[in-house]
């Protein structure tokens, strides 16, 4: 599945796969047991998505959090898997 921003239909494109492979749930579950997020997605202001997102209902475990030279946040996307949103500090 590829999923893309409607306000921007050109703009980028992040590529689901399913996790049929038995691998793949091990990893994932792996992942969350520990608290890593499986990718990083860089955004020009984490606050200002980690508020628009809470107030679409998303649940974060990890609010906006400076450290060393980037601002991060982690969400869960409810389908098992842990999302960073990161802002490098200017």
């Amino acid at each position: 599945m590829t999923v893309v921003d409607p306000a921007r239909p050109d703009g980028t494109q992040i590529s689901l796969e399913p996790k049929g492979h038995p691998a793949a749930a091990r990893f994932t579950d792996a992942l969350i047991a520990d608290g890593i997020p499986f990718c990083m997605l860089g955004v020009e202001d984490v606050q200002a998505e980690y508020e628009r997102l809470v107030a679409l209902g998303e649940t974060f475990t990890q609010p906006p959090t400076e450290m060393g030279p980037v601002i991060i946040a982690v969400l869960d996307d409810t389908c098992g898997n842990l999302l960073q949103l990161a802002q490098f500090i200017r």
